[in-house]
């Protein structure tokens, strides 16, 4: 399947993770930073996941953007994503969402960093 076929079917995923991203994002937006490979698509059949490598001036983080879909889907791509994103030189993996992950994830090793919290003005 072709980059933009993988898109289109992951699609509803995608929008339904971007509707807990505060409005930063439409699908075309994530779409086009995949495209131009400032973002990694991570297709499943029953789920995707959206990273991009951040790279901080101590250190370079694979970070999870959004994730849509099955949750054991998206646990099992845990691996992959992690092996790949020491391939670009990362030494941590973060992943923004509603607070339900930080129960899901602890068992993988995962541990709370901060927490976000917005106002409009």
């Amino acid at each position: 399947m072709t980059l933009a076929e993988e898109l289109y079917r992951c699609r509803p995923w995608v929008e339904d993770a971007l509707a807990y991203a505060g409005g930063t994002h439409v699908f075309e937006d994530v779409a086009e930073s995949i495209v131009a490979g400032r973002m990694q698509l991570w297709p499943a059949p029953r789920g995707c996941a959206v990273t991009e490598v951040v790279l901080y001036p101590k250190k370079n983080v694979l970070h999870v953007f959004l994730a849509g879909g099955d949750m054991d889907q998206i646990i099992d791509m845990i691996d992959s994503a992690v092996a790949w994103g020491k391939t670009q030189g990362c030494v941590s993996m973060t992943i923004a969402g509603r607070d339900g992950w930080r129960r899901v994830l602890a068992k993988y090793g995962y541990k709370p960093v901060m927490t976000v919290l917005e106002k409009e003005i």
